[in-house]
């Protein structure tokens, strides 16, 4: 059985051999193979290698510029040679280290600066593209990056040098990964945040969340959302509709690769509006401009597939998915989504 989980050209498939499952994941002539049996992955490279010629490089250590390092029972997902190659091509490599990727009290804005040249402004596009990529194992620099991705069309000085400012901050943290541990739990949870009216343009909200498996981290956005909200609760509920859906494709992959796991997802907002809205039909009156969120959302309630619960803004893991953070705060953050230094 074989499905492609992204709209990307990687595949991941799933068999069972000899009463053990396996994942192959393919990108066009790689491939990873992964088992809790030694010799059910031995056995289908066996079988694989008398259709095709294939070379067994031994354990995971690299993929699509993502490293892979094992450390203290698990793995660590790093980028450094990718993030370094980028710091030499933007002539970043020796600059000096900051603690933070944006500035935590002043926003960006459209008519910051001047107006950079065609040179420049594809400069600053390459840039911005090829740190895109770097949050696959960076989720702390996914805000910043969103933001400084607002620009494309029009960037200004201003704007180059809060990318300078994201560079010099990977600079500091570039041996910073991600790690995925062995968990006792399978239950699919998230943390949903959003910065109500925080674009000084266009009063749009940023909206953010943190999925888990268990104790680690697999899913996390950062993203103004498409339309103006009228309300910190409105704001919170379409980052909340947002998350849901997130949940939902996890359980429904997990699900179609036979992976036990609880069938009621948990998912912790700092808002009480959008949790009451979420279990009281009464307020459907007054949320008609987001009629459809309302009745996705209540629908995985009412059915117990989904379980909201409050959290205080001070314990919100997904903070910094939607506002720029000061040193300390920034810290916790990437303790709670599980990065670590690589050779710590």
């Amino acid at each position: 059985m074989g499905f492609t989980p992204s709209k990307s050209d990687t595949s991941l498939f799933y068999y069972n051999k000899g009463g053990h499952s396996l994942f192959v994941l393919v990108y066009v002539d790689d491939i990873i193979v992964s088992s809790s049996s030694q010799d059910a992955t031995n056995a289908l490279l066996r079988d694989l290698q008398q259709e095709f010629a294939l070379k067994d490089l031994g354990d995971l250590h690299y993929f699509l510029g993502i490293e892979v390092k094992r450390k203290q029972g698990g793995l660590v997902l790093s980028q450094e040679r990718y993030a370094s190659d980028v710091l030499a091509r933007s002539g970043m490599n020796k600059c000096k280290p900051v603690d933070t990727p944006l500035s935590s009290t002043e926003k960006l804005s459209v008519l910051d600066g001047v107006k950079l040249g065609p040179e420049d402004s594809t400069r600053y596009r390459i840039l911005v593209g090829a740190l895109q990529y770097l949050t696959l194992t960076r989720p702390d620099i996914s805000f910043a990056v969103n933001k400084v991705c607002q620009f494309l069309h029009a960037p200004t000085s201003v704007h180059w040098s809060a990318v300078k400012r994201i560079l010099r901050y990977v600079k500091g943290t570039i041996r910073l990964g991600l790690k995925i541990g062995p968990s006792k739990s399978m239950l699919v949870s998230a943390f949903s945040d959003a910065d109500w009216a925080g674009c000084v343009d266009d009063r749009r909200s940023t909206g953010g969340f943190a999925v888990f498996l268990g104790d680690n981290l697999i899913s996390w956005t950062a993203r103004k959302q498409p339309t103006v909200s009228r309300s910190s609760t409105e704001a919170m509920y379409k980052a909340l509709a947002n998350a849901t859906a997130e949940m939902v494709w996890i359980q429904k992959l997990l699900a179609e690769l036979r992976v036990p796991h609880p069938s009621m997802a948990r998912l912790w907002c700092d808002n009480l509006g959008a949790k009451y809205l979420s279990a009281n039909p009464i307020f459907h009156a007054r949320t008609k401009h987001i009629e459809i969120d309302f009745h996705f959302v209540r629908e995985r309630v009412a059915q117990k597939w989904l379980d909201i619960r409050f959290i205080n803004s001070g314990d919100q893991v997904a903070d910094g998915f939607t506002k720029s953070l000061p040193v300390v705060k920034l810290r916790q953050f990437r303790n709670n989504l599980n990065l670590t230094s690589v050779s710590g």
